[in-house]
């Protein structure tokens, strides 16, 4: 649980880091090598690119904040499942 509301409180900062902001793509940042790299001129709708700059640009809604709690707290449940088996 713990790891999952980590997930969703860390998200919007990790987003705004990496270059996607409320104004775009962040001239010189990572999302905008990314972007020039992979994409180029052209970023697809629904692609990773995409709903990270929407996420970036207008918030994480709740479905997104549920989908990253699930997500974090399944890796949290998993690496506990790790690290007693090897103990």
């Amino acid at each position: 649980m713990v790891t999952g509301t980590a997930a969703v409180v860390a998200a919007p900062a990790v987003l705004g880091a990496v270059g996607f902001t409320a104004g775009g793509v962040a001239a010189g940042s990572i999302a905008a090598s990314v972007q020039s790299a992979v994409y180029g001129g052209y970023v697809a709708s629904g692609s990773a690119f995409a709903l990270a700059q929407s996420a970036g640009a207008a918030g994480i809604g709740a479905a997104g904040n549920a989908a990253i709690g699930g997500i974090g707290g399944g890796i949290g449940l998993l690496g506990k499942g790790i690290f007693v088996c090897l103990v």
